[in-house]
């Protein structure tokens, strides 16, 4: 059963995240950060940013727990264009993953914005995502649902451009099944990703572990955003990796092939759960919600995938738009015109 709706101020509804909110409390604590009050809705500081902020051109509607099933028997949420395949437009795939013990209904409001650009966003009704397993069978049902003359989905859908996106462990996922898809996923955008330390108390999956070998992803891009203020994803380490492994942002991108096009940044004062917000933040240490993820976390799908070279230029190395961005902190880009 589906229905369809456009982007509204809806409130998140309450879901299991208690063990994450907790750890970041504890970080919070031992550092002297404190969550901040919610400010009013976000103002987006430069013009590309802005641009992608905004609702995209297409309604929106959603199917929810009908498609099933991955290979652990975990049915998918879809977020899509109402309108699929109007004016011959075929869909790029965006697949999601959900951060420890979180589903995708508490992500709702940024899944939407993604498909209001003309992407269908898919995510595996999953609360261990780390493996990238059922983000990379998401993509697969698609693929199939796109065989299939009697789907809404057939015909609509393009195969040949996917990418992977997630919060925190789903972070992890979105890596792996770039690493691991054969090329099924050809970008990956990781929310919020733990440090390592983290990675290894992770549940597995057919025998694959959530931890990430950055070295692993030969092809592709990646952009690694993370919160300023979150003790679970920090941008920079004191102690080089070489000593303590990647326990930071700056070090899953240095161990990311040089070669491959890939950038890193930090939302300034957005803390481990931001980017649930439904916008905003209710109910969980947040310092404003989702805002400022919008905009940049699109321009880089409608690049990545669609070829959009005015949402290029947001990245690229030196001169970008996000390196510049006072909303943004430690940022670092390969990207070329």
């Amino acid at each position: 059963m589906s229905n369809n709706f456009v982007l509204s101020d809806r409130r998140p509804r309450n879901g299991a995240r208690v063990a994450l909110t907790i750890l970041a409390l504890l970080v919070a604590a031992a550092t002297g950060m404190t969550p901040a009050a919610a400010t009013p809705p976000y103002q987006p500081a430069a013009q590309v940013e802005a641009t992608y902020y905004a609702p995209g051109p297409w309604t929106v509607a959603e199917r929810t727990g009908v498609d099933c099933c991955t290979s652990t028997g975990d049915s998918y949420d879809i977020w899509y264009p109402a309108d699929l395949g109007a004016h011959g437009v075929v869909h790029s795939i965006i697949t999601w993953g959900n951060g420890t013990m979180a589903h995708p209904r508490e992500y709702a409001y940024l899944l939407a914005h993604l498909a209001s650009w003309g992407f269908v966003v898919i995510a595996a009704d999953r609360t261990d995502t780390g493996t990238g397993i059922q983000m990379l069978d998401a993509v697969r049902y698609l693929a199939g649902e796109n065989s299939d003359p009697n789907s809404i989905f057939g015909g609509k859908i393009d195969t040949g451009r996917a990418g992977a996106t997630g919060h925190s462990q789903g972070g992890l996922g979105a890596i792996n099944a770039l690493a691991r898809g054969g090329g099924a996923v050809s970008t990956a955008v990781t929310l919020e990703m733990p440090l390592s330390a983290v990675c290894a108390s992770l549940p597995s999956v057919e025998g694959e572990g959530a931890c990430i070998d950055p070295a692993a992803v030969t092809s592709g891009s990646v952009l690694l955003v993370n919160g300023s203020a979150d003790g679970i994803s920090p941008a920079t380490q004191p102690v080089p990796p070489e000593l303590i492994g990647a326990q930071s942002m700056q070090a899953y991108y240095d161990a990311l092939p040089p070669g491959l096009p890939k950038a890193r940044a930090a939302v300034v004062g957005a803390q481990h759960n931001d980017v649930q917000g439904q916008p905003d933040c209710t109910n969980f240490s947040c310092t404003e919600g989702v805002y400022r993820y919008l905009g940049y976390l699109t321009a880089w799908f409608m690049d990545r995938l669609r070829g959009d070279c005015t949402a290029r230029v947001a990245f690229l190395a030196d001169t970008g738009e996000l390196l510049h961005n006072p909303h943004w902190s430690d940022q670092a880009s390969t990207i070329t015109p």
